[in-house]
């Protein structure tokens, strides 16, 4: 059977049921969990990025809540910033970098949730980026090629 949204309230700087992540050198933390949504805090430093990467099954949304966000977002750089709300339909190429001097802080979301929660489990803590990328296609997470990231 399928998970329901449980209703409650996830603190500031913590995770949903205590939880974190490392993924990549930042930090995420699952904010609320079901099977039609799944939303996650992250918190980029300067030089911090996603690479560009398609959800094929997903629609995504990122809140920037502090700093900002440069992203390549179906081919194109754009600039998202405190209180931006970015729309990333599925199957369009997106990545997230944050090219300043500050740290940057955003709330991300997935309709619906699939695998991410998965995805993040497995990625916790893996230090290889050709892994990570391995991964992520075993769970509807699909990389680009680096010069997409151009």
């Amino acid at each position: 059977m399928g998970q329901d949204l449980e209703k409650g309230i996830t603190a500031n700087g913590a995770g949903f049921a205590g939880k974190s992540w490392n993924i990549l050198g930042q930090l995420y933390f699952p904010k609320a969990v079901c099977d039609s949504t799944f939303a996650f805090e992250t918190n980029s430093q300067p030089g911090q990025f996603v690479p560009v990467h398609v959800h094929p099954t997903q629609d995504e949304f990122i809140l920037v809540q502090e700093g900002e966000l440069d992203l390549k977002l179906d081919g194109k750089w754009l600039k998202a910033r405190a209180g931006d709300l970015v729309r990333m339909p599925r199957g369009i190429p997106h990545g997230y970098f944050n090219k300043s001097d500050k740290p940057a802080r955003a709330l991300f979301w997935v309709s619906p949730a699939r695998m991410l929660e998965e995805l993040f489990n497995k990625l916790d803590n893996v230090a290889d980026p050709m892994e990570a990328v391995r991964i992520s296609a075993e769970h509807e997470v699909d990389f680009l090629p680096p010069e997409a990231n151009a």
